[in-house]
């Protein structure tokens, strides 16, 4: 399983909620604050996004998508000089599968869904990101498009399992969202999830990720990468923010982690599946990166760590 997959299918989000929206005239609605990740597409016309504690406002075209995952309360509007309405005064019990309607509609539609993450390494995947994440290039917009015009056209025309189908729409939506995000290039960025983009680092963390339980070591993966073990471990670093190895146990335990508040496998069967030939290696790794034994952890004491 490639780096991303293996993240998302380890947050699992769940998306709880995806609508559509149509305005007309003038407007400007405030969003509260949140959990979790907001992800739209603005399927036609054009407004403005303004997000608490970020100094510019971002200019909203049709086919744009963006995600919002820090929580913050946000606002969009045909003008940021009209004062706002609050979203929660309009909408007392949003449902899921609808399309609201305000000013008569007409002006600007869009679509969007809310997701939650699951357990407690969020930070794994949301520290990673902008407070706005801004998907505006054509060819990212075009791949996009289809989910957009998808979930519109199963809002407008609910058929037998229109909500099961749209949370897929949605979950296909933010993947595509983080594709595009990137592929757009951010080398001056450090951690794993910017990492996947470089051409020699992005193979030796989808090498760790397809095969956590492999006896990885420095000098194997250099090879598979074509760079020399000093080279290597200078690169990884540089990159990703921690040693190859360091990275591949933290990575190793938040599977072990979620194997053990999710399976009724034994300790010793998790350790061996993840590489280990001893519980008591495996134990004493565990409680170095999540803070707390294997047993402590099965029994709901939160971890401490996460991956970097």
């Amino acid at each position: 399983m490639d780096p991303l997959s293996g993240v998302l299918s380890l947050l699992k989000p769940q998306n709880t909620m995806c609508g559509g929206f149509d305005v007309g005239g003038d407007w400007s609605i405030q969003f509260p604050q949140h959990e979790g990740i907001k992800c739209y597409a603005v399927v036609s016309g054009r407004c403005w996004l303004a997000v608490d504690d970020v100094p510019d406002a971002v200019h909203l075209n049709g086919g744009d998508c963006f995600l919002l995952p820090l929580g913050r309360p946000f606002r969009l509007a045909s003008d940021l000089a009209i004062p706002p309405v609050d979203f929660r005064s309009m909408h007392k019990k949003p449902m899921s599968g609808t399309i609201s309607c305000w000013n008569g509609g007409g002006d600007v539609s869009g679509v969007g869904g809310y997701f939650e993450l699951a357990g407690n390494h969020a930070g794994i995947l949301l520290e990673m990101l902008p407070p706005i994440v801004h998907i505006k290039n054509e060819s990212d917009k075009s791949a996009l498009r289809w989910s957009m015009e998808r979930i519109m056209q199963e809002l407008r025309e609910p058929q037998p399992g229109s909500i099961l189908v749209l949370q897929h729409l949605a979950q296909l939506l933010l993947v595509q969202a983080l594709r595009a995000h990137l592929a757009e290039g951010l080398s001056t960025e450090v951690g794993w999830l910017f990492a996947l983009a470089d051409e020699q680092i992005g193979p030796a963390l989808s090498a760790m990720h397809g095969d956590p339980a492999h006896p990885w070591t420095l000098q194997v993966l250099a090879e598979r990468v074509g760079m020399s073990r000093s080279g290597f471990a200078q690169r990884f670093k540089e990159t990703v923010g921690a040693s190859p190895i360091d990275y591949l146990t933290r990575w190793r335990m938040l599977l072990a982690g979620d194997r053990l508040a999710n399976s009724s496998d034994s300790i010793s069967i998790i350790a061996r599946s993840l590489g280990y030939e001893s519980e008591s290696a495996f134990s004493t790794a565990f409680k170095r990166v999540m803070g707390c034994s294997p047993r402590q952890y099965s029994r709901g004491r939160n971890p401490v760590s996460a991956l970097h």
